[in-house]
C-alpha cells in the first residue's frame, strides 16, 4: 500500500512538474505548487515531533531533490472519513491544492463504522476535489 501511494505521489508530482515547466506563465504564477496532506494521526505525526513526521520528510525529500513544492499538513489525529468530507471542502478552498494526498480511513476501522460508509465518504471527498478542480461547487 505504502509503494502504491508513494508510486500515485510521484507520478503526480511528475505530471505538475512537466506542466509547469511546458507553460512558462503558469510557473510565474504559481511560484510553488502546494500539495495538500489530509488525513489522520499518521499523517499529523502523532506522538512523534512534527519534523519527524512523514510528511516533513516528504517535504525535505523534495526540497533535496530540486522540485518546487510546498507541503501542506492538514492532518487531524482521530480524523474519520466523515469528518474529512466536512473538513475537505473548506481545506481545498484556503489551501488550492496543485495535488491531494488523502490519507484517512484507520480511524473508521478502529472504531468498527461500516466500509461501506468509508469508501462513500472518500469517493465524496475525491468527487468533491475534481469538481472544485472544474470550477465546479462541491457536493458537500
Amino acid at each position: 500500500m505504502k509503494c502504491l501511494l508513494g508510486l500515485i505521489l510521484l507520478t503526480g508530482l511528475s505530471v505538475a512538474a512537466q506542466s509547469s515547466s511546458n507553460n512558462p506563465t503558469a510557473s510565474a504564477i504559481s511560484q510553488k505548487p502546494t500539495i495538500l496532506i489530509f488525513g489522520d494521526s499518521l499523517s499529523a505525526a502523532y506522538g512523534l515531533r512534527r519534523n519527524q513526521g512523514w510528511v516533513s520528510l516528504l517535504q525535505r525529500r523534495l526540497d533535496a531533490t530540486n522540485l518546487k513544492y510546498n507541503v501542506e499538513n492538514r492532518s487531524l489525529s482521530g480524523e474519520t472519513t466523515f469528518g474529512g468530507l466536512e473538513r475537505l471542502p473548506r481545506a481545498l478552498a484556503q489551501v488550492k491544492p496543485a495535488l491531494v494526498v488523502l490519507q484517512l480511513g484507520a480511524n473508521d476501522g478502529l472504531r468498527g463504522l461500516d466500509l461501506r460508509t468509508s469508501r462513500a465518504n472518500l469517493k465524496a471527498m475525491i468527487k468533491n476535489h475534481w469538481m472544485q478542480k472544474q470550477g465546479w461547487s462541491s457536493l458537500a
